[in-house]
């Protein structure tokens, strides 16, 4: 199948609603239990183990083993901290040696937790700080740093040994999302700006750009290749940038998560690191993989009768994450407290032939 979806013409764009009717992608995926009491905002896996990690609004970070066994999947809960006063938990993740959880949320804090501690009154230690609210954080393998992007139009950089940052960037707006990978650094913020640095050692500006999509960022994510990014908009679009040139490679933009005349929003762009494939969740409640080298869509799954809000692929790749519940698009409008199964997470086992490119089709 090929790229994008065709629509009528003047889309709406609705937010997150879905006429889908299924629990979830497959009647097999595993439901892994204790899943939250409010919205998922991310969703981690460990760079070795297979420890699952979830970040919620409910004040939430929450830490699962996930065992795999002949396509086989079972999460069983491990620990969990929240946050103080349970203000909630927007980003995760991992340190490279998978064992250090970093979050950071509506506190205004950048939090530290180890995993197999049990940290003083259950909340995460504090490592930094923000003036307003803190949207995203990922660990820098190259310097062993912490990265984090606030609302205070502020990008820092911390050490968990010292109070202070090591270091600061101004933004051009609010950070909406960001991510890293080796030696690549992509932020996405308000006003449609992306930037992109080389974090081998003291952060350089590479590139700032405009998004090549019309309306508002909602997510980014690094090629594992580190030669560029996708960003993901509010108005069911994704746009495949390169930061580096490579032969015979053009930067693109295609729709998706568009159901007849209504738009909706890309929440999440999770890559697959051994094929350099990629999922897109929506809310429309779809799960789709795509191969942007070929240009096609390689699975569509039905659509879920509750938005997906967060997802992510193992390191092996052949565990997908997808984390289906209200992801505030709406503001508290939208928001149905003390629904039952209103927040879940789901395991599914990846098989080689939905993820795998598929090369290119012959004419």
């Amino acid at each position: 199948m090929a790229f994008g979806t065709t629509t009528t013409a003047n889309p709406q764009l609705v937010g997150s609603c879905t006429s889908g009717t299924a629990a979830s992608c497959a009647p097999n995926d595993h439901s892994v239990p204790s899943a939250g009491n409010d919205g998922i905002s991310s969703l981690r896996w460990g760079p070795a183990a297979n420890h699952l990690v979830s970040s919620n609004w409910d004040g939430g970070v929450r830490c699962w083993e996930v065992q795999e066994s002949g396509g086989q999947v079972r999460a069983m809960p491990k620990a969990q901290v929240n946050h103080e006063n349970n203000s909630p938990v927007l980003d995760s993740c991992f340190s490279a040696d998978g064992s250090t959880v970093f979050s950071v949320g509506a506190d205004k804090a950048v939090r530290m937790w180890q995993l197999g501690q049990s940290p003083p009154n259950n909340v995460p230690q504090q490592i930094g700080t923000h003036d307003q609210p803190v949207k995203s954080v990922r660990f820098l393998p190259t310097t062993n740093l912490v990265v984090s992007g606030g609302w205070d139009k502020q990008l820092k950089f911390w050490d968990a040994r010292q109070p202070n940052p090591v270091g600061v960037l101004q933004l051009p707006e609010r950070c909406y999302d960001l991510d890293a990978r080796d030696s690549l650094l992509v932020v996405a913020t308000a006003g449609r700006h992306i930037i992109s640095y080389n974090v081998q050692g003291q952060p350089v500006e590479h590139q700032r750009k405009e998004s090549p999509l019309k309306f508002q960022s909602r997510c980014i994510a690094a090629f594992p290749d580190t030669t560029g990014y996708a960003v993901g908009s509010i108005e069911g679009r994704v746009g495949i940038q390169y930061v580096t040139k490579v032969a015979g490679k053009d930067s693109f933009a295609f729709k998706c998560h568009r159901q007849e005349n209504n738009v909706y929003p890309v929440n999440c762009i999770a890559f697959h690191r051994g094929y350099g494939t990629f999922a897109t969740v929506g809310g429309d409640g779809v799960v789709n993989f795509w191969d942007k080298d070929n240009k096609q869509r390689l699975k569509g799954f039905p659509a879920l009768h509750r938005t997906v809000s967060a997802a992510a692929f193992n390191a092996q790749g052949n565990l997908f994450a997808y984390g289906s519940s209200y992801d505030w698009s709406k503001g508290s409008g939208g928001y149905a407290p003390n629904v039952q199964g209103q927040n879940e997470i789901f395991v599914h086992y990846v098989l080689d032939e939905e993820i795998k490119p598929k090369g290119k089709s012959r004419r």
